[in-house]
């Protein structure tokens, strides 16, 4: 490996750590559809990966055609660019409609009391919710199996914005070996990165104690969804 090569995918690993560390969509949306949807931590880590492959791959074939059609970095970025702003729409759009869908559910969910009297005289009271006993079990199982690839589509749609310069520099220099290896390094480190915070958070928050919160949990996921999309969006994270 050239000295070049060599400090090309120390930077490609760097790079892939800090863009996925200060990027709170490559983990928040896992880390609260988890919870809301009780996902095992196995269940959230494929899906985690999953949605992380997705997402490099994505980038991967765009920036390997832009290499072979000659296309210049600049037009590469400005077409990463617009699928950025795609992504973020879209992880706003699934943010107010789960957030939206979770509130619902929540007021509908709202535990209440019933008293029953019998006939000796003894009276008494339970409490029960509504949403629990009687809500269609292919209803919910459509509603989870759907998610996670609403979440998988959204990030195929995301770009890696700084992966196809990383690219480039090797491509430019005739070397498939290096454009392999760069790209295989930002993917093992960003996807490793993207585990790494969803399971230490997922097992965090599964200890905390907001048993009186758990009825909200759909939709604070939603909400917790669309300020992500939305700090991609205005702040550029």
């Amino acid at each position: 490996m050239s000295q070049e090569l060599a400090v090309l995918t120390i930077t490609a690993a760097s790079i892939g750590f800090f863009h996925t560390l200060f990027g709170p969509d490559h983990y928040l949306p896992f880390i609260v559809m988890g919870r809301a949807r009780n996902w095992s931590l196995a269940k959230t880590a494929y899906i985690t990966t999953l949605c992380g492959i997705g997402h490099i791959a994505g980038s991967i074939l765009l920036g390997m055609i832009g290499i072979a059609a000659g296309i210049g970095v600049t037009r590469l970025e400005a077409l990463e660019g617009v699928r950025g702003n795609l992504a973020a729409w879209l992880l706003i759009a699934f943010g107010l409609v789960y957030f939206a869908w979770g509130l619902r559910r929540a007021i509908r969910n709202r535990p209440h009391e019933h008293k029953h009297f019998h006939s000796c005289g003894v009276a008494h009271s339970h409490e029960h919710v509504h949403t629990d006993g009687h809500t269609h079990a292919h209803e919910e199982q459509g509603k989870k199996n759907v998610t996670p690839w609403v979440l998988f589509t959204i990030f195929v749609l995301g770009p890696c914005e700084p992966l196809i310069p990383l690219l480039m520099y090797p491509a430019a220099k005739s070397s498939f070996t290096g454009v392999v290896l760069v790209a295989g390094v930002f993917g093992v480190v960003t996807i490793s990165t993207m585990l790494g915070i969803v399971m230490a958070c997922s097992l965090g928050i599964s200890r905390l104690p907001i048993k009186r919160l758990e009825r909200y949990s759909h939709a604070l996921a939603g909400a917790a969804i669309t300020l992500s999309g939305l700090a991609i969006q205005f702040l550029g994270l």
